[in-house]
C-alpha cells in the first residue's frame, strides 16, 4: 500500500515588538492576507540588547504565527513593511511534529 506524501512543511514565526495594539493589527493583516493560519500574543519579554553602541532594555511582547513554510520569505517582507522597528526580530521555527489535523488546517487557511 502507497503512503501518503509527506504534508508541506508547516513552521512557527516568532516576532518581538512593542506593546502595543500594533502587534494585534499585524496579526489580523496577515490572516486577511491568508499568509497565517493563527496568530497568538501571549508573551511579554524584557529585551536587552545592544544597538548603535547603547545597550537597550525595552519591554516588548512576542507574537507567534503558524504557517506554511513555504511562506515565510513573504511573511518577513511583509512584518519588515508593518513594524515599526528598523530591524525587527522574525525568526521561523521548524514545527518537527504536530496534529495532522492541525497540521492540515494551517496548510488549508493559507495561500
Amino acid at each position: 500500500m502507497a503512503q501518503a506524501p509527506n504534508p508541506e512543511p508547516i513552521c512557527e514565526v516568532v516576532v518581538t515588538g512593542p506593546r502595543t495594539s500594533l502587534m494585534q493589527g499585524m496579526i489580523e493583516t496577515l490572516l486577511n492576507e491568508r499568509l497565517i493560519a493563527c496568530g497568538q500574543r501571549s508573551d511579554w519579554v524584557q529585551s536587552t540588547y545592544r544597538w548603535e553602541g547603547e545597550l537597550e532594555h525595552q519591554p516588548e511582547e512576542r507574537i507567534r504565527f503558524h504557517t506554511r513554510a513555504s511562506l515565510v520569505p513573504t511573511i518577513i517582507a511583509r512584518v519588515d513593511e508593518l513594524h515599526p522597528y528598523d530591524v525587527p526580530c522574525v525568526i521561523a521555527l521548524p514545527v518537527t511534529a504536530a496534529n495532522p489535523a492541525y497540521h492540515q488546517w494551517v496548510i488549508t487557511e493559507t495561500v
